[in-house]
């Protein structure tokens, strides 16, 4: 009977031990999983939070971008150096090459007289045409100077001339009209009025001075030089053999036609 209760009361005990450690090694491990995996969420959150935070470097295109747009924009600015385009003012030269014609030539001392070799010439007329005196050589010819083409005095001088034409060629004289105008400007002058003589143009006031009609006139006070309104009466020996030194243009003509004897 002793033997029956020393080996019972033990084979309890063991068995109670066994289901305690199983629970204890079992809730350890659970409770160890559950923290292992913690740490490496918690990690791995803030493992890509901080590139997260670093991704602002985008910053850095955002300066290259505001010095390009303020890099063209200076370049625009010296554009405005297109202001050398100016430069067909240098054309003012063309203005001096009038200075030429201040230098008048010097006043003669007065028309040529009766007797004095007739000057020879070289003359463009109004159609452009070179005249010269050697076509006039061994004949008679009228040489009359005028101030200007299409003025009332000269109008009336050159009509009266015109008039008369026919006369004059009947008795084989030429009949020459002589002033500073252009050849255009006798063109003009001969297609409005009709005139069929030759009007010869001297803008030099060559011929003028060699006949002495290149003169200091006065007028209102004022002296200028010009040209004194004269006729010359050219014999076939190449000699003045008339003078109408002050000519008045009423009936100027007639008297010309007279002294030729036509």
């Amino acid at each position: 009977m002793a033997i029956q209760r020393t080996t019972n009361p033990k084979a309890p005990k063991p068995a109670a031990k066994a289901p305690a450690k199983a629970k204890a090694s079992a809730s350890k491990p659970a409770a160890k999983a559950s923290k292992a995996p913690a740490k490496p969420t918690a990690k791995a959150s803030k493992a890509p939070a901080k590139p997260a935070a670093k991704a602002p470097a985008s910053k850095a295109p955002a300066k290259p971008t505001a010095k390009a747009s303020k890099a063209p924009a200076k370049p625009a600015a010296k554009a405005k150096a297109v202001k050398p385009a100016e430069a067909p003012k240098a054309a003012k030269p063309a203005a001096k090459a009038k200075a030429p014609k201040a230098a008048e030539p010097a006043a003669t001392g007065g028309p040529l007289e009766v007797g004095a070799a007739a000057p020879r010439f070289e003359l463009s007329n109004q159609a452009g045409e070179l005249v010269s005196s050697k076509a006039f050589e061994g004949q008679r010819y009228v040489v009359y100077f005028y101030p200007k083409d299409d003025t009332p005095g000269c109008t009336t001088e050159a009509s009266g001339f015109q008039a008369l034409a026919p006369a004059f060629q009947a008795a084989g004289v030429a009949v020459l009209g002589v002033s500073p105008d252009s050849a255009a400007s006798h063109a003009r002058f001969a297609e409005k009025y009709g005139l069929g003589f030759q009007l010869l143009s001297d803008p030099e006031k060559t011929l003028a001075q060699a006949y002495g009609v290149w003169v200091m006139k006065k007028n209102y006070g004022r002296e200028y030089l010009g040209i004194q309104r004269a006729t010359f009466l050219v014999g076939a020996d190449g000699r003045i053999a008339r003078v109408w030194p002050r000519v008045r243009v009423d009936g100027h003509a007639e008297k010309v036609l007279a002294a030729v004897g036509g």
